[in-house]
């Protein structure tokens, strides 16, 4: 049923979206989704939910014993900002329904978010063990991190002008990665 709200939104955006559509796409009644889930709405929230934390996932470099628990997660949230930006789904709701997303970055945070956390969390934990991140309450550390990568994702377009080369989105990745360095490094 995800796929199938997936393939509606990319079609036709999440406000053009009926759970009728969702239905007839995953050959399923309109009961059995309504018994899960209320209006599209949720489940889109919880393909969101799905699809940004496998983009995270997949973000996330493999652990070597020759890099540091630092440089796998500053490489793991750049490449996961490029990741979000160029996801169909983040790209179409940023395109066609960008109020979608305001709730969860000016009033609450969501499932995705609240998934994100726990992954970065998990990573900053095994940095302050290793000693190659700063050690600082991990709950607080996690939240700034998302806070900036979030600002990133969401906004990098808005800053850019890829015909002047000290303000392309390379160049910014690039920043983010020595804001992201400074601020983990011990």
């Amino acid at each position: 049923m995800l796929d199938a709200v997936r393939d509606c939104v990319l079609a036709v955006g999440v406000r053009r979206t009926t759970l009728t559509d969702v239905a007839r796409r995953a050959g399923v009644s309109r009961m059995t989704l309504y018994r899960r889930w209320p209006d599209v709405r949720s489940l889109v929230g919880d393909l969101m939910t799905r699809e940004w934390v496998d983009v995270a996932l997949r973000a996330m470099p493999e652990r070597r014993a020759d890099r540091s628990t630092r440089d796998l997660i500053v490489d793991g949230l750049v490449d996961g900002v490029e990741a979000f930006r160029a996801h169909p789904l983040f790209r179409k709701i940023i395109d066609v329904d960008p109020e979608l997303l305001l709730p969860y970055v000016l009033d609450r945070r969501g499932a995705s978010q609240d998934a994100l956390l726990e992954l970065l969390a998990g990573a900053l934990r095994d940095g302050h063990a290793d000693g190659s991140v700063r050690a600082c309450p991990v709950q607080r550390q996690a939240r700034s991190l998302l806070l900036v990568v979030q600002s990133f994702t969401l906004s990098l377009r808005t800053m850019t002008d890829e015909d002047d080369p000290d303000l392309t989105t390379a160049a910014f990745l690039a920043e983010l990665r020595t804001v992201l360095e400074r601020t983990l490094t011990p």
